[in-house]
């Protein structure tokens, strides 16, 4: 399979390429040539298949051509050491609780599965080591630096914006040590975003060292997130309530929705998608509008959705030809302030009991809202409550159980580099490594 770039001006490039590189050398994202549809014999059967078997079949269906079956079987459901399970909040709403991993947050799925295939691809070239570079609003530094912790030739930096993650989610990435490190940027996560693309830009860095990005812009990040929506909708077939589904997903910089649209182009049978934002309002503009006007992000509560310029847009522009209309037809948006985020978690925990985090709690406001008769609704809890424990505490006003694998993470001790918003001296950083 060969991948061409959202801008059309780069060469185009094989997987192994686009994984490297991460992005196309003109600063577009790359795009798979082909979507290949699943076969109806699969949707059919596949109430009856597990997480993993789901998995390798549409991992097959995108990469297959390019690595071995045993090694991507091998990848697939090493990955997928821990479930996803499709839990009732009401008779019509599901939470898909994306939080199972190792560092309890949906990234955990897409950060393992391209850890592995670097990895692969890695010791297959014998190259030297790969820089990773990864911007984070609070889950990805996490979910890719635990991904990619002692997998040797590749050495990982996280850029994250000080002051505005929670401290669990610091802890999660500043305490490791071995081959990550943490680069504490005094600005927003949209300026962590710029320094990662202009260090991609930069040819005096790119020869001093092999770089590329675990981002959602990466395709070997976003491409296998479409694994759990296949997943979702196996487990509402098993409940005979998947004829009328529709999928919420909280969104930031729209990786995870664009895997699920994937998922649609494959012949997943989804009805439609809701695009779930906080204040971070740019793509509900859009649908809106037409018009799409980043600005800069806003903090908020729900901060891994606080993104002002949501790279992967330009993929969803791509897959719909540029159709304001037909990206109309499939998706539908919504969005919400703190004081409405607040609200829903504290009347779902005292009406039904379940606890959403800040973000699954925009997803399930949406379709609280949002169904119309006979849909059934799954939104996508995409990270543990506990992982934002003040915040959710101080809205229920309960105690929040830890998880073990949180309390680890809560032990060790922060280690991280400052660094100011400016290029300039990010280059310097690194042509120091």
């Amino acid at each position: 399979m060969k991948y061409y770039s959202t801008n059309r001006q780069a060469p185009l490039a094989t997987l192994h390429e686009a994984v490297v590189k991460g992005l196309a050398s003109d600063k577009g994202l790359y795009m798979p040539e082909a979507i290949k549809p699943l076969p109806k014999e699969f949707f059919d059967e596949i109430e009856n298949l597990s997480f993993q078997e789901i998995a390798y079949r549409v991992a097959d269906a995108f990469f297959g051509e390019d690595v071995p079956a045993d090694v991507l079987k091998h990848i697939v459901y090493d990955t997928l050491s821990f479930d996803a399970p499709a839990v009732r909040v009401t008779d019509t709403i599901y939470s898909l609780e994306l939080f199972h991993g190792p560092t309890l947050a949906f990234k955990d799925v897409g950060a393992r599965f391209m850890a592995r295939l670097l990895g692969y691809f890695i010791r297959q070239e014998g190259q030297e080591q790969v820089n990773v570079l990864v911007a984070t609003s609070g889950d990805t530094g996490s979910a890719v630096a635990n991904g990619f912790l002692g997998v040797e030739g590749i050495h990982v930096y996280v850029l994250y914006p000080k002051g505005k993650v929670s401290e669990i989610q610091e802890k999660q990435f500043t305490t490791l040590g071995k081959n990550i490190t943490a680069i504490e940027v005094d600005g927003v996560f949209d300026d962590c975003q710029a320094l990662v693309k202009s260090a991609f830009m930069d040819k005096e860095l790119n020869a001093h060292m092999k770089l590329t990005s675990a981002n959602s812009i990466n395709v070997a990040r976003f491409l296998p997130q479409a694994f759990y929506y296949f997943y979702a909708y196996a487990q509402l077939k098993k409940l005979g309530k998947a004829d009328q589904l529709v999928i919420c997903v909280p969104s930031g910089n729209f990786g995870n929705i664009t895997a699920g649209l994937f998922g649609k182009y494959m012949g997943l049978p989804v009805k439609r998608f809701i695009a779930a934002n906080n204040r971070n309002d740019i793509f509900y503009n859009y649908l809106q509008t037409g018009i799409y006007s980043p600005k800069p992000s806003v903090a908020t509560i729900a901060n891994a959705m606080d993104v002002g310029d949501p790279s992967n847009f330009a993929r969803v522009l791509d897959l719909y030809k540029e159709s304001h209309a037909a990206i109309k037809a499939d998706i539908s948006g919504t969005t919400y302030t703190d004081e409405q985020i607040r609200k829903t978690v504290k009347q779902t925990y005292v009406e039904t009991g379940y606890l959403l985090d800040p973000h699954g709690a925009c997803g399930y406001r949406a379709l609280s809202e949002g169904l119309q008769p006979g849909e059934v609704g799954v939104f996508l809890e995409t990270a543990h409550p506990a992982k934002f424990l003040e915040t959710v505490e101080g809205i229920i006003g309960d105690k929040v159980e830890i998880p073990a694998k949180l309390q680890e993470f809560m032990k060790g001790t922060k280690q991280s580099v400052p660094m100011t918003k400016e290029f300039a001296d990010f280059k310097q950083y690194l042509l120091g490594q």
